[in-house]
């Protein structure tokens, strides 16, 4: 196998398999400046010879392009044009990247980028084995976050999935099926999903003489497929089974076709399987080498699938900590803090959809941080640690985003100490992460809108100037949420359109349940929080749904109609209980730490008032004082109104007393 890039005819070659690079006509690295400049080259290499208007480029560029946008896209083409034609003279016709009508286009042979190569010796049935080493990463790694990207890259994705099964049959089909079982136990391992992975596997396992594995690996598909994804296996699985426990005779041989598909030739197409974990040595995977690789790989998958939100967030919330307890019994502690850290999946809401998972995962991080041993366990803010490490600020992110909603002040310094240790590393993707964390430790008393309504104002603007397109949506989200608490609506208005346009844009479906729940805040009523709840359902977050639809009808109701006793109010029940029965409002434990806990108090307060309790209408009013300037809309979901009019009331209440 050979990694060295093909030269196209005349000229320079592109590799996307990974980070956007370019190599000279000797193989060697093209020197291609900034991002601003891969970017570009990157565009053009997916238009595949297609001219890309210069407004195009300046919208795929920036989402709030600054004054002159235009004129930096040409100065980023004029630099790369210096790099992939350095012998063209001054006033010679650029032949590479060339100007064409309203833009600008590529004009390169099949062979100059690995993507089209790659592709071409899919479908060509031959050279697969080779096809499959040039992939050095994720497709346009670099630009994960870009929309231009998006499609391309998840075509790439499937593309090499579905080369790596057909490999693995092909060794099926020669009679190797002992050779694939490793590379497919990995397979399925990172891709649980793939069927046709599962059906290999069992098939192989079958014909290497482990008929009771093989049935253990169809029980395990059907679990994965049932439980975490709920869906039902496929035929093809489903015929498997029943052949297996037949021990039917077709099973020992598999048709060449059916075995190797299109795109492999059976007689050559011995790739390793290991391409699936970005790990081409048999022997280093043995070694352990490849169940690292693999590992980091996971993870990096992982978090694109619960961006997308639904199944694949539940999918990805469930594989998750098997990555890191992975991590950890191999005994390397900067391999498992990267498996921790690289899960920066952008977080608005703060109940946990899993909390013993959670504190599984905080648990591993700091025994992680002890193990790197940068003095990391104390966590605190203000003192300089001995190496400032992006692996270090991450894990401090990772504890305070985790503990969410705990209240817990060692995640509130670890919060800061992310922070602080990002701000040193200037890392803009570590600091948007470590914010992130850092907003999610900001509940810790009520009344602390205007330091999220801060922490959002900055990721929109660190997110924005480089390209950290989550996280641009999670600050506007955040500003929804702490507008709404200030009772400045027609800021969170825009704010809401603006999440919305990026959501549009970049294909997060997650984004349109808080956004479509804020607006019925504006406007709320019942029939509209019962529809708007219906968002949630498939939506992979039980953290947020669990009761909030109940909560919500009752915040409509609460002056208007007969509350609704029998209603599961979820985790709210404490808090809402008194005010049903009239009951037990002094074991009532103070509320979460959380967007809800200016609202829950209320709900408190509203029992003690009702009940004539003056401890805890004490109690209510001491809780809620920091927050008289503010609303009971914080989560940007709901409300009860302003937190000044509930405190009036209190002490109209404690004066007549």
């Amino acid at each position: 196998m050979s990694d060295e890039p093909r030269v196209g005819a005349g000229g320079a070659t592109f590799g996307v398999l990974g980070a956007v690079v370019a190599w000279g006509k000797g193989g060697e690295l093209l020197a291609l400046k900034g991002p601003r400049h891969r970017a570009v080259l990157g565009r053009l290499i997916v238009a595949r010879g297609r001219v890309v208007p210069v407004d195009v480029l300046v919208d795929d560029l920036w989402i709030a392009p600054p004054a002159g946008a235009v004129s930096a896209v040409r100065t980023f083409v004029a630099a790369l044009r210096r790099v992939l034609e350095p012998e063209r003279a001054a006033r010679a016709e650029p032949r590479v990247l060339v100007t064409e009508g309203p833009g600008y286009a590529l004009r390169l042979p099949g062979e100059a980028v690995d993507a089209w190569r790659f592709e071409a010796a899919v479908r060509a049935e031959v050279g697969v084995e080779e096809a499959l080493a040039w992939w050095r990463g994720p497709a346009y790694a670099d630009f994960s976050e870009q929309g231009w990207a998006r499609a391309e890259r998840g075509r790439l994705t499937e593309l090499r999935l579905q080369a790596v099964e057909q490999v693995a049959a092909a060794r099926l089909s020669a009679g190797r099926a002992a050779e694939a079982v490793p590379d497919l136990d990995a397979h399925v391992t990172e891709h649980p999903w793939r069927e046709e992975a599962w059906r290999l596997l069992a098939l192989a396992l079958y014909r290497t003489g482990r008929q009771r594995d093989a049935l253990d690996v169809l029980r395990r598909a059907r679990s994965l497929l049932v439980d975490q994804l709920g869906i039902d296996p496929g035929p093809a699985l489903r015929q498997l089974e029943t052949d297996i426990l037949r021990q039917a005779d077709h099973l020992a041989e598999l048709p060449a076709r059916e075995a190797v598909g299109p795109g492999i030739d059976a007689a050559t197409g011995t790739a390793a399987g290991e391409a699936s974990v970005w790990d081409r040595a048999v022997a280093a995977y043995e070694q352990g080498v490849g169940a690292r690789a693999r590992l980091e790989s996971t993870v990096g998958l992982l978090r694109s699938l619960a961006i997308t939100g639904g199944q694949g967030l539940v999918a990805a919330r469930e594989h998750r900590l098997a990555a890191i307890t992975a991590a950890e019994e191999l005994g390397d502690p900067e391999l498992t803090a990267r498996v921790i850290g690289a899960y920066d999946v952008p977080a608005i809401w703060t109940r946990s959809d899993d909390e013993d998972q959670a504190a599984a995962v905080v648990a591993a991080a700091w025994r992680t941080l002890a193990a790197l041993d940068h003095r990391a366990a104390e966590a605190e803010p203000g003192v300089e640690p001995v190496a400032a490490t992006p692996l270090q600020a991450r894990l401090f992110a990772t504890i305070a985003m985790e503990s969410r909603g705990s209240g817990s002040p060692q995640a509130q310094r670890a919060a800061l100490a992310a922070v602080e240790l990002a701000r040193m590393l200037d890392d803009p993707g570590v600091l948007a992460f470590a914010l992130n964390g850092l907003f999610l430790q900001t509940f810790y008393r009520t009344g602390l809108a205007p330091e999220r309504d801060a922490i959002g104002v900055e990721l929109i603007d660190l997110a924005g100037k480089h390209g950290l397109t989550t996280y641009e949506v999670l600050g506007h989200l955040i500003r929804i949420q702490s507008r709404s608490a200030l009772g400045d609506y027609n800021t969170a208005d825009r704010h809401a359109a603006a999440a919305n346009q990026l959501a549009a844009k970049h294909e997060t479906p997650l984004v349109s349940v808080f956004t479509r729940w804020y607006g019925v805040l504006r406007d709320p009523s019942e029939e509209a929080y019962r529809d708007a709840a219906k968002l949630l359902d498939g939506a992979g977050m039980p953290g947020l749904q669990g009761g909030l639809l109940e909560l919500a009808v009752l915040t409509v109701r609460l002056d208007r109609s007969p509350l609704d006793a029998d209603a599961d109010y979820g985790p709210y029940e404490p808090w809402v209980r008194p005010l049903l029965t009239g009951e037990g409002l002094d074991a009532v434990p103070d509320p979460p730490k959380d967007l809800l806990q200016e609202l829950l108090w209320v709900l408190l307060a509203e029992a003690a008032l009702a009940q004539g309790n003056n401890q805890a209408a004490e109690r209510a009013e001491q809780a809620l004082q920091p927050a008289v300037a503010e609303e009971t809309a914080g989560s940007g979901l709901i409300t009860l109104g302003p937190v000044a009019e509930i405190l009036d009331r209190l002490r109209t209440r404690r004066t007549a007393d």
